[in-house]
């Protein structure tokens, strides 16, 4: 039996492209992830449940940033070196966002130097880097001296002595319910047999001309919608009392009503989907949302007469359109409008739309806002930031053929 491919999860969040990994059939050697939310879905789901990681002694299995990984492990980490097939994900993109306010000044941008460091360290056969489209746009208070971070890390990369690819993907082309376009990174090392500047290239070659057998194995296609991705989850098919917060109401299954949904739910037995606690809207806010869904055009922000209407200062509201895919998802659950119901999405619809399986379970508070927002991660940050298993299994199948093509 050939021996399963091992790979670095770098800034894994709560373990969206580790699963797609796991699912290309790649074993994890550990994951760095520093928030103690994002870490415990990973380790309920990847650690305890599908024991995906050989996990190194050395190492403990707990929330951790990765400078102090780099300081206190130099020296497991230099005996890694040329030992690991591939290190996988990229920092965290706030600074960069072009949802947010980008800031150039943002201390998590500093976060790619110790990526580099991590690299040069290391030295896995295959890097797998991904992060957000802003991430290849030069800031705009510094275009004349500027450079995208992007350029930044390439050349970094080549200097380490590495083939670098990079381009911007759109994950929706690849079965995921969502528009959602990423910066991807391939880097080949040197000295790897059959290292070249065209192997980096070919992945995204390969992934494109590799999807659509991949989608068909799974009865799926490239069009899947928002409709076919949560409408066997609608608050009309039923409530019950939400099994982790009781004085919640959670909503039934009914029968899956598209082939992506018999995907989704695959190994699941239960009556209530995971993190599908419905939100407690006031009467108001379900008769605004109510007016915006006959009101307003679908899958784009709400216009100036009902910002008006109801003195809406907040920056994006988007009523959904079931028969599309959705706009790249962030992580504030009220920038959306429910398809067809006057509410905002619940934790298990974003997942699904970001296409984590219903077995996949969410840890750690639904919500949370004010002053801890930007040090806690709750479910819907998790989900905002992940990489949709979906694209990360289509990721593996094809690394894997560059490791060992």
């Amino acid at each position: 039996m050939k021996k399963k491919l091992r790979y670095i999860d770098l800034f894994a969040g709560c373990g969206g492209l580790s699963l797609g990994l796991h699912n290309a059939g790649l074993k994890g050697l550990f994951a760095i992830e520093k928030s103690p939310d994002a870490f415990m879905t990973l380790k309920y789901n990847l650690i305890e449940k599908r024991k995906h990681f050989d996990w190194p002694k050395w190492l403990p299995k707990t929330n951790l940033e990765i400078d102090q990984v780099l300081a206190d492990y130099t020296e497991q980490l230099k005996g890694m070196a040329g030992t690991v097939d591939l290190v996988a994900g990229g920092p965290p993109c706030q600074g960069f966002s072009m949802a947010g306010r980008r800031n150039e000044n943002d201390t998590r941008n500093n976060l790619v130097s110790s990526y580099i460091s991590f690299i040069q360290l290391v030295r896995p056969k295959i890097i797998f880097f991904e992060n957000v489209k802003g991430f290849t746009q030069k800031f705009k208070k510094n275009m004349d001296k500027g450079r995208e971070y992007s350029s930044f890390v390439e050349n970094a990369l080549i200097e380490t002595g590495y083939f670098v690819e990079g381009r911007l993907v759109n994950f929706g082309e690849f079965g995921v319910p969502q528009k959602r376009t990423r910066f991807i990174l391939v880097g080949v090392r040197k000295d790897i047999p059959h290292a070249s500047k065209e192997l980096a290239i070919s992945f995204f070659n390969k992934v494109e001309e590799n999807r659509f057998s991949f989608l068909s194995e799974k009865n799926l296609t490239m069009e899947t919608n928002i409709k076919d991705a949560i409408s066997d989850l609608l608050k009309g098919n039923g409530v019950g009392q939400s099994p982790d917060t009781k004085s919640f109401k959670a909503g039934f299954y009914i029968e899956p009503q598209s082939t992506y949904q018999i995907l989704m739910r695959q190994g699941v037995e239960d009556t209530i989907a995971d993190s599908h606690r419905f939100p407690k809207h006031r009467d108001e806010i379900t008769l605004k949302f109510k007016y915006i869904l006959e009101n307003s055009q679908k899958n784009k922000d709400i216009d100036a007469s009902i910002r008006e209407r109801y003195n809406i200062k907040k920056h994006t509201i988007i009523p959904l359109d079931g028969d599309k895919k959705s706009p790249t998802i962030t992580t504030l659950p009220d920038d959306y409008i429910h398809y067809s119901e006057p509410r905002i999405l619940t934790v298990r619809e974003y997942a699904r739309i970001q296409s984590f399986p219903d077995s996949f379970q969410f840890k750690g508070k639904y919500t949370t806002g004010g002053k801890v927002r930007t040090q806690q991660v709750p479910r819907y940050s998790q989900i905002g930031n992940a990489i949709p298993p979906l694209f990360g299994e289509q990721s593996g199948l094809i690394l894997k053929q560059l490791i060992n093509p």
